[in-house]
């Protein structure tokens, strides 16, 4: 990892055994929709990847870029797909008492594209997210959602980065490393049932199990 300024606290970095410290605060960034947000959606991303030829004809987009609604009635569409991240996901509370604590801080990063702006202040407002994130960031100017997190992973100099999209983690770390290059920046997947025999070094099933592993790691 690189050296920052020094905190007035020690905290444990992962990848460090217990008991060895490092001063300095980790910087926790978590994506919005299958991570703070429950959605059940999510579970049937391995049927949807199978689909994935069809967006050449379909679409008339590569069939390895992610989907970018371009008419209304499609921007339609995808709004009321994103309505299905419908409630906070359980683990949502530890992670506010970690923060609570000062043992990291946290940011809320999604790629959700321009036009779901509305939604994502809705959900922001909601949850109470700005008690909570030092920053809460949306992808304003429609980059590929792998390329709008790897460059707010980079500027914001995160240790951690919780994402559910395997799609975006094959891309963004296949190794659970950020492509950034720096040590110690690690990729967690929440994953699901059906990606069960996926290979991944940091995989869990939910928020709660990604709140009680940073509990664990910086319980001191």
């Amino acid at each position: 990892m690189q050296k920052r300024k020094p905190h007035t606290n020690s905290y444990t970095v992962g990848g460090l055994k217990p008991g060895k410290m490092v001063r300095s605060k980790l910087k926790v960034g978590f994506d919005l929709d299958g991570v703070i947000l429950y959605n059940p959606i999510r579970t049937f991303r391995p049927f949807a990847s199978f689909f994935k030829f069809l967006k050449p004809y379909l679409f008339h987009e590569n069939a390895e870029s992610f989907y970018f609604p371009n008419s209304n009635l499609e921007k339609f569409v995808w709004r009321q797909l994103h309505k299905t991240s419908f409630k906070v996901a359980d683990g949502y509370q530890m992670i506010y008492e970690l923060v609570k604590k000062g043992l990291f801080d946290a940011y809320l990063i999604t790629s959700r594209y321009d036009f779901l702006k509305r939604d994502f202040e809705y959900w922001v407002k909601k949850i109470k997210a700005k008690k909570i994130f030092k920053g809460c960031y949306y992808n304003k100017t429609n980059m590929q959602p792998n390329q709008y997190k790897k460059h707010m992973i980079n500027k914001l100099r995160l240790d951690y980065f919780v994402e559910d999209n395997w799609g975006i983690i094959q891309k963004l770390s296949p190794k659970g490393r950020s492509p950034s290059g720096r040590n110690g920046v690690k990729i967690l997947w929440i994953s699901n049932f059906f990606d069960k025999n996926i290979q991944y070094k940091y995989k869990f099933l939910s928020l709660q199990e990604v709140a009680d592993y940073f509990k664990k790691l910086l319980s001191f």
